[in-house]
Order: C-alpha cells, then structure tokens, then sequence
C-alpha cells in the first residue's frame, strides 16, 4: 500500500532533515553509520515511507538528540505512523490530499469548473465522476461515492475546519447532471454556506480577466505553527503539492484577489437562489 503522509508525518520528515544537516551530516554519511540505503534516509526525510518509531529513535540517537525532545519525536513518530480513515479507500484516493485535508483547519479553494468535492451532493458527485473518470463499471462509481462521504463527514466535526470556497460564475451555469441535479447542489451549497464555518463566494461573469484564470487550487492550513501552509494543484497529469512560504504565498495573494474581484458571501447567496430558479 502507497503511503501518505499526513501533517505530522511531514513534520517529522522535515524535523529529521534538519536534524541531520545541523550535525553536517549527508544522507550517505547516516547510511553507512546506520548500516541501511541511502535511498531508505531519504525516503524518511521526505515523507516516502511510514516512519517506524523504532527507526527514528535510532537516527535521533545517532543525532544526539536529548529527551524531552527525543521522546516527543518518537511520539510524533508513532502518531504519524497511524492509518487513518483515508486507508480503507486506498484505491480511489491518490496521492496525500485527503490526508491534509483532514487535519486542515483552514481550507481556501478556488474553482472554476466545479463545486468542490467537500459540499458536492451525491447525485452531483455522481454526474462528475461518471464523467471524468471513465469507470468501467457502475460498482467502482459507488465505490468513489461512498469515499466522497466519508470525506464529507469532516464538516460535521466537533473541530470541523473553516472553509472559504470561490466558485466562478460558469460553475452554477454549467448544468451537471441535468436541471434537477443542479437545482439540488445550488440549494444543498446555499444551505451549507450559512454554517458559520462556510463562506462561500462566486465571482461573476462580470469580473472579466481576473487572478485565477491559470486554473483551480486549494490551500490548506494547520492549528500548529510549525505545519506550513500547503497549496495543492490537481491535474490530469498528477498532483502538485507547494511547501514553500514563498510558493504559498503567492497563492494566498492570488486567492486575495479572487476575493477581491468575487460578490460579497451575501451577493453571491442571493445569486446561487437565483440560479437554482433558472433550472
């Protein structure tokens, strides 16, 4: 099974990292000490492997590195190691999104295609990946159901996280499924987006050129300070997940000025009833 770093499986990838290049250590010098590949160092160091607690407690003792700090990275080591949800439907989630996601507590996204797969209606979802992924049989379409709403379930948390959503104009335009299956996702997203935690915004058709014509992405942001933001970009091609502060950076400004070209959460309410009607 391909491995999928959560948050804090990335942080402990990243803490190793720095651990060893204060010792000015290389990746080949932690090998040959530790009697392991060099492939198999860099594979902790970059969050490619589930990290064995027993492991980092050896590169940490290699390290030198006292307790407490040593016993809370073993435990973060052990944390990080745990399967999550996500594991049971190893088959349709790809890559680490979902596992982000999950611990997010701040999600910004952007589309202009589509409603996001987080506040999607079943028969929407339906329509969408019937259409898009081509599957052969109707069982595998139920079995990429059944995982939409287990993700779904995160917004009914005690914890669940704060979303800001922009959708483009053509996105309530565009009818999915047919009339009745828009009228539904239009009303169901209205509601959703009058939880407290939901904002939900449309940039209009009247916006013309605007920040966010270079395609959709989400940025997810964590309770802990020391997890970075990350922006993910999904394509065909396979995904792109963005670390740097830099990186990250420029996309919380493009997603600034997406807001700034969007109607107010009250204009664009008032637009998705509008729409709805229209189907």
């Amino acid at each position: 099974m391909t491995y999928r770093p959560t948050v804090r499986g990335r942080r402990l990838a990243r803490e190793l990292r720095r651990l060893r290049e204060q010792e000015r250590l290389t990746l080949q010098d932690v090998a040959d000490r530790l009697g392991w590949s060099r492939a198999t160092v860099s594979r902790l160091e970059t969050g490619q492997t589930r990290p064995r607690h027993t492991d980092v407690a050896v590169m940490l003792d290699l390290y030198g590195v006292p307790s407490p700090q040593r016993d809370a990275l073993i435990a973060l080591a052990k944390q990080a190691g745990q399967r999550g949800w996500w594991t049971a439907y190893a088959d349709v989630f790809a890559g680490s999104y979902v596992a982000l996601e999950d611990e997010a507590s701040l999600i910004r996204s952007w589309d202009a295609q589509l409603i996001h797969g987080l506040l999607q209606t079943e028969q929407y979802a339906r329509a969408v990946i019937t259409a898009g992924r081509m599957l052969p049989t109707e069982a595998d379409v139920e079995r990429r159901i059944a995982a939409r709403r287990a993700r779904q379930a995160l917004l009914d948390r005690p914890n669940a996280p704060e979303l800001q959503m922009i959708f483009d104009e053509a996105v309530l335009r565009r009818p999915i499924g047919g009339p009745a299956v828009m009228r539904e996702q239009l009303r169901h997203l209205a509601g959703l987006a009058e939880r407290p935690k939901i904002t939900v915004r449309i940039l209009p058709f009247t916006a013309g050129a605007h920040a966010g014509l270079d395609g959709r992405f989400t940025i997810l942001s964590f309770p802990d300070p020391a997890d970075p933001d990350i922006a993910y970009v999904e394509g065909t091609m396979g995904d792109v997940y963005l670390e740097s502060s830099v990186e990250t950076g420029q996309h919380g400004s493009r997603f600034d000025r997406i807001i700034d070209a969007a109607l107010s959460p009250e204009e664009s309410a008032h637009l998705l009833a509008e729409a709805a009607k229209e189907y």
